[in-house]
């Protein structure tokens, strides 16, 4: 049977962040998030943090279409901020909304954005 790295004592001597108690993969997994994004200086970090999280829905379920209160609810801020920052996604060309009625929560069309300098 394979060891798990973190069991090894070569590795323990080079850790310098020790997860206890979990193996962060399968206790909820992880999202990558395009550096091009992260160093977008014309994006917020409310708009990053949303687009991060809408990745993250869209790795789980291969549709985005979560509630923006729930959104909130997962970041830990408000319906409002949720709101500002799809729109600015939005108008930065990062996502595309498409609106499904009265009741039902948006589909979320997510976009990689790479510009030319």
């Amino acid at each position: 049977m394979m060891k798990k790295l973190s069991d090894l004592s070569h590795f323990q001597e080079q850790q310098n962040i020790v997860l206890q108690g979990y193996d962060p993969i399968s206790a909820g997994g992880f999202t990558q998030v395009p550096n091009h994004l992260l160093r977008n200086p014309k994006l917020s970090g409310n708009a990053k943090i949303v687009y991060a999280m809408l990745l993250s829905y869209a790795w789980n379920n291969n549709r985005v279409y979560p509630g923006q209160v729930r959104m909130g609810e997962d970041i830990g801020t408000s319906q409002p901020t949720i709101h500002r920052a799809i729109q600015e996604l939005e108008h930065e060309g990062w996502l595309e909304v498409q609106r499904r009625g009265q009741g039902k929560t948006n589909v979320y069309l997510l976009k990689s954005v790479v510009r030319k300098k």
